[in-house]
């Protein structure tokens, strides 16, 4: 059985920093083959990207964490981080991660459970 595991995720204050990774389990599907990105929801919200990155590197943020979020990938441990600094109240929300793309012949999608990321003073 597939797993996304998030860790990192906890009360920090504003402009401060946080760390979240993802550890993937039980895999299926060969690592470097796919996307992986973190999303979050906050209350009332519907879940947004917050950042991607593909196997070969690319990434993509949205345009409210540029250059204050930075994610990456080890495809060696088959894991993805993403480094939130300067954080901000709207940031407050559960982080989700995700994995998909083609690999080993099929489409494939999986999330992780979440973790919670508060700011607040």
């Amino acid at each position: 059985q597939v797993q996304l595991m998030e860790s990192g995720g906890g009360l920090v204050q504003p402009g401060g920093s946080l760390r979240l990774s993802c550890a993937t389990s039980g895999m299926i599907f060969t690592f470097n083959d796919m996307a992986m990105g973190w999303y979050r929801q906050a209350p009332g919200k519907q879940r947004e990207l917050v950042a991607r990155i593909t196997g070969q590197g690319s990434t993509n943020y949205a345009d409210s964490v540029t250059g204050r979020f930075t994610i990456s990938r080890d495809n060696a441990k088959n894991t993805v981080s993403l480094q939130m600094n300067s954080l901000k109240p709207e940031d407050t929300a559960v982080y989700y991660c995700n994995a998909d793309g083609w690999s080993r012949g099929s489409y494939r999608d999986y999330w992780g459970q979440g973790t919670q990321v508060t700011v607040s003073s």
